[in-house]
């Protein structure tokens, strides 16, 4: 529920301040989306670190939202008569850790919004930033989302070539499908048009397919940590250079897992790097 502030977004600022409660449901319905046994969670557990982005969505009006139906990660976007948006990085820490029942309050804003001029016309960087916090506690959780406003595309992009990556290293393919697609954006409230909207994707944005949300794609890169090699994350810096398609196979190569801090690549279909992630550990 809204306690705090709200301004309307003037180009420079705009802030939001909410309490909310980081239920069971919501905990057991991300588990259901990546495969793993809703029932080993409990009112009091720890919330799994990554699973936060549940928490980040929106309460933008339907007349607010821009017109690919982007509606915010937690506080209204701008629209800057550039319709087309993408995620282009994100810096999360990890503090200590929500819980699960426990009532949490976010603080969210747009800290900056820097107008450019390119090669292929004019685009807009906007930075939002979160914080999560107990009640009565330190921040748990602080999060910095860029995102690139642009035209839309003139003509196709020219496509990557795969670069080598270092030897060695962990590596899983994982496939996000049309549910998946939907599941995440739905647990996050994000209706933006090029993750559920075919139509709008391929025929407006130029795109091949559906986007795989780049929040989904960290967070399956996260997961591969956490379950399958059973390390800790205390940050992640994740760079988005490619988008990613939906039915398409997803290669998650983790490298220098014993150094201070942990390389991820995210490869598509073709080996070309999508996301480059770095991320320090946390001792369990």
């Amino acid at each position: 529920s809204l306690f705090g502030c709200r301004r309307p977004f003037d180009g420079r600022f705009f802030f939001m301040l909410t309490v909310d409660i980081f239920t069971l449901a919501q905990v057991q319905r991300v588990a259901v989306m990546l495969g793993i046994d809703p029932q080993e969670f409990s009112v009091g557990d720890l919330v799994p670190r990554g699973w936060h982005f549940a928490l980040l969505a929106g309460e933008t009006a339907r007349d607010a939202l821009r017109s690919d139906g982007f509606p915010g990660l937690g506080v209204p976007m701008p629209q800057l008569g550039l319709p087309r948006l993408l995620l282009g990085q994100r810096n999360t820490n990890f503090h200590t850790d929500l819980q699960i029942g426990g009532s949490v309050t976010r603080q969210s804003a747009v800290t900056s919004v820097a107008e450019k001029t390119g090669r292929n016309g004019p685009f807009a960087i906007v930075k939002v930033e979160h914080i999560l916090a107990s009640v009565a506690a330190h921040p748990e959780i602080t999060e910095t989302q860029t995102y690139v406003l642009a035209c839309p595309p003139t003509a196709a992009s020219p496509k990557s070539v795969p670069m080598a990556l270092p030897a060695g290293g962990v590596s899983k393919v994982v496939t996000p499908d049309d549910l998946m697609l939907f599941q995440y954006s739905a647990l996050g409230f994000n209706t933006h048009r090029i993750h559920f909207d075919r139509d709008y994707a391929t025929r407006v944005e130029g795109h091949p397919d559906l986007v795989v949300n780049g929040g989904l794609a960290t967070l399956l890169a996260t997961e591969f940590l956490r379950k399958d090699l059973g390390l800790r994350i205390k940050s992640l810096s994740a760079r988005h250079l490619a988008p990613l398609y939906v039915n398409r196979p997803l290669t998650i190569c983790a490298h220098d897992l014993g150094a201070p801090e942990v390389r991820l690549h995210l490869l598509d279909e073709d080996g070309v790097v999508a996301a480059e992630l770095g991320i320090t550990l946390d001792e369990l």
